[in-house]
């Protein structure tokens, strides 16, 4: 009967842990089992349960292995905001999608956040095309959606209207590093639009983050690039809307339940990340926190 519903009751965590009830409470002063409490009565998310008795059946000695409380993969103005606001003890050290994947798999970060496209399927964030299909203990929370377009000065002094003003030569174009989500987005929109990569006025060195590429953007050392719609408005650049694309933080299951994580995770139910998500702008966070993908 339990299985009905989105949250169960104590008694109906109980029967379907096989527990006493007095183990429940016990598990619920000690913080350790995912609850929430609703006009003074204990409510327990389904799908969290399920996840929570998954990461105790990994055995003792995954247990205790730990990994460094850092956030890798691709810079997000709002992550990286509600992981200082929220407390979370989490270090952020950014340097692109790909190498976020690296990270995670050679355990040097807790979690990572990534917007992947693979070209020939057109998915998002897919475990499989991205050499995580062996982890067995995978999750993928999303995060936001995103807007992605083109970042030029304010004044457009090149009079940019769209993609295809790419290929001008006096046209100069900010880029990422090549495993970067923005790079592969922009590969894939090029290859759309019949638009030849080697054609480009490419600026001499990749920019690291989407800080950085809005950065050589507003300081004139390129004429446009592919970026967020935040990072426009964080540097008071120019935006062209292109489209929107899903961001999604990876880890290994027992991960989230970590404590860091999990202040991360409810800080997304407050009024302040709303607010700070439409301050920045090309955000949707409607689906904020929710489990896109459990091995």
């Amino acid at each position: 009967m339990a299985e009905q519903y989105t949250y169960l009751t104590t008694v109906e965590v109980a029967d379907y842990l096989r527990l006493k009830e007095r183990k429940v409470y016990d598990l619920v002063r000690q913080g350790q089992i995912p609850c929430s409490r609703v006009t003074g009565k204990l409510l327990f998310p389904r799908q969290q349960i399920d996840l929570w008795v998954l990461s105790h059946l990994e055995g003792d000695q995954a247990q205790r292995l730990s990994v460094p409380l850092v956030v890798a993969g691709s810079q997000d103005p709002l992550l990286e905001w509600s992981i200082r606001e929220s407390g979370s003890d989490l270090a952020m050290l950014c340097q692109g999608s790909g190498d976020g994947v690296r990270r995670l798999i050679d355990g040097k970060a807790m979690l990572a956040g990534i917007h992947l496209l693979d070209a020939s399927t057109q998915h998002y964030n897919e475990p499989s095309l991205l050499g995580l299909s062996g982890m067995r203990d995978l999750l993928i929370v999303h995060w936001a959606k995103r807007r992605q377009g083109l970042l030029l000065p304010a004044d457009n002094p090149v009079k940019i209207t769209g993609l295809s003003d790419l290929k001008r030569p006096d046209v100069r174009v900010a880029h990422r590093q090549p495993d970067a989500g923005a790079a592969r987005l922009l590969s894939c929109l090029l290859q759309q639009a019949g638009i030849e990569s080697s054609a480009l006025n490419w600026a001499p060195h990749a920019s690291l983050s989407e800080d950085d590429l809005a950065l050589s953007i507003g300081q004139g050392e390129a004429d446009v690039g592919l970026g967020i719609e935040a990072a426009a408005h964080r540097q008071q650049l120019g935006f062209i809307p292109l489209c929107d694309e899903p961001f999604d933080l990876i880890m290994q299951r027992r991960s989230y339940f970590e404590p860091a994580l999990q202040r991360l995770l409810a800080f997304t139910q407050q009024a302040r990340f709303a607010e700070r998500a439409a301050m920045l702008g090309g955000y949707d966070i409607g689906e904020a926190g929710k489990i896109v993908y459990n091995a």
